[in-house]
């Protein structure tokens, strides 16, 4: 009976290394562990999103690409002037009623943030108030005011006037009051008050404060395409709004 000598059993399993089925393996574990960090790197870290409105114009463009801290949602580090991505837990926007394998699959890709995340049922919009500041438009010059003091916002386009919807309100706890930076193409806060302004916290549609709990990160940057990288935030805009009394 012959023994393999040690020769002949290092060769053999080299040999079985360079199988088909052991390459196929050795590249579904290298998969398996790719979609994991990429998927708890989209839970916890990183996020990127598709823009699929003009409602940020000029700050983002349609099909823009941008990368959203999720670590901002989860410490609670929004501010005002900040762009944030949110989910509509206000029901604002139509229900998504796409289906099917195609359908099936981008959720996996978004899942494992192989692909951007689908912008149709999240909204971007910049924080303008936070919990208890109250938030008026327009003012003698016609400029939003947060906590008593007029603010000059830049990023909007050029010629736009702060809104053309008149609002006092105060923003509760736990909610922020947002806007679109491309005022007249905005579905935001202002579109979204209650008939009853003594009924300021009512749910649904008609709920204009967004909850903090519902806000997915921060937008920090546009990575796509490369001649609209750019950083995001304008938090030096509110430096100097008081804390609300």
């Amino acid at each position: 009976m012959h023994l393999p000598s040690r020769r002949e059993a290092i060769a053999r399993e080299r040999a079985a290394r360079r199988s088909p089925l052991a390459w196929l393996r050795e590249i579904g574990i290298i998969l398996l562990v790719a979609f994991c960090v990429s998927a708890l790197l989209r839970a916890f870290i990183v996020q990127v999103f598709w823009i699929p409105s003009p409602s940020m114009a000029d700050t983002l463009s349609v099909n823009d690409r941008i990368s959203v801290s999720r670590i901002s949602a989860w410490v609670g580090d929004v501010q005002r002037g900040d762009v944030v991505v949110f989910d509509d837990a206000n029901g604002w926007l139509q229900p998504d009623e796409s289906e099917g394998f195609a359908a099936f699959i981008r959720k996996i890709g978004e899942f494992s943030g192989f692909v951007p995340a689908d912008g149709k049922q999240i909204l971007v919009k910049r924080v303008i108030g936070l919990p208890g500041d109250r938030v008026e438009c327009c003012s003698a010059s016609n400029k939003v005011s947060v906590n008593g003091v007029e603010i000059t916002e830049p990023y909007l386009p050029p010629g736009t006037i702060p809104s053309t919807i008149s609002f006092d309100v105060v923003v509760p706890e736990g909610h922020v009051w947002v806007m679109g930076d491309n005022r007249s193409n905005s579905s935001d806060s202002r579109y979204h008050m209650p008939d009853d302004p003594n009924v300021i916290t009512s749910t649904g549609s008609q709920n204009p404060f967004i909850p903090l709990s519902a806000i997915v990160g921060r937008a920090n940057a546009v990575i796509w395409p490369s001649d609209h990288w750019r950083g995001l935030g304008d938090r030096e805009v509110f430096a100097s709004v008081p804390d609300p009394q």
